[in-house]
């Protein structure tokens, strides 16, 4: 055998062992999937530098993971269309299948293609995207039939504008919406430098866009819309205070 095929099938073998099993779940089917983080970190490029976001555009496009600033933490985006490019976003992070992912939008228009939202429910939401949007503030709402399930198992889906430009350009590139959550390994730290993404996933993705520290450098906070009260899941960028002044009552959760 000569030795480049013998090193070939060395290698392959090895690869065999590294694999990582796990199982998912996608519409309710369980299954098994390999992850092989990668042999070189993922190249990192200024969100200043057009080429830069243009690169980082044609990742995405193409199916591939790709870290960006926000304005609250560092997000990994994928698109949300593409099964297979979520599911890696799913094992790169090492976060449940269970666990749903939230979309990222270009503005607010781009809320009706995957809501469902009742009559009762538009007035609330309208005047929270109003005083929110662009910002620090996630709504779950009823998805529409357009999202799919490696997104949310559930009927409902996470939305988001982020108050970041440059971002926001290149999720209206994207087609106005993004696959989005912490880049960083799940449980840990929510990165808010293009460094604190490298020492997590720099392995495991395949860009980093370099925007400088996080500007907020604290989770957005997550709103429950899905019915009246609205219900505070979780404590964030957006004060409890500043919601109730803008809806009236809303239920409270526990401080973490």
């Amino acid at each position: 055998m000569a030795n480049g095929s013998f090193l070939a099938l060395a290698l392959s073998r090895l690869g065999d062992v590294l694999f990582l099993e796990r199982p998912y779940v996608y519409s309710g089917r369980s299954f098994l999937r390999k992850y092989q983080p990668m042999s070189t970190k993922a190249e990192t490029g200024h969100v200043c530098n057009e080429d830069m976001r243009t690169k980082a555009l044609e990742i995405l496009l193409n199916g591939g993971l790709v870290a960006l600033p926000t304005d609250t933490v560092y997000g990994l985006a994928a698109l949300p269309w593409d099964i297979d490019a979520v599911t890696r976003l799913y094992e790169a992070k090492q976060r449940p299948a269970d666990k749903a992912i939230p979309l990222l939008l270009s503005d607010a228009d781009q809320i009706g293609p995957v809501t469902t939202l009742f009559a009762r429910l538009e007035t609330c939401v309208r005047e929270l995207i109003s005083r929110f949007w662009p910002g620090g503030l996630t709504l779950i709402l009823p998805k529409s039939p357009k999202v799919p399930d490696v997104i949310s198992t559930t009927p409902t889906v996470a939305l988001r504008v982020p108050d970041h430009n440059l971002t926001r350009d290149i999720i209206a590139q994207s087609g106005g919406a993004l696959a989005v959550t912490s880049a960083n390994i799940s449980g840990q730290l929510a990165p808010i430098t293009a460094q604190e993404v490298e020492k997590q996933l720099g392995k495991r993705i395949d860009f980093i866009l370099d925007g400088g520290p996080s500007k907020g450098g604290m989770p957005s906070t997550i709103l429950d819309c899905t019915d009246l009260p609205p219900t505070l899941l979780r404590r964030g960028a957006i004060s409890e205070k500043d919601l109730r002044a803008v809806i009236g009552p809303i239920i409270g959760t526990k401080k973490s």
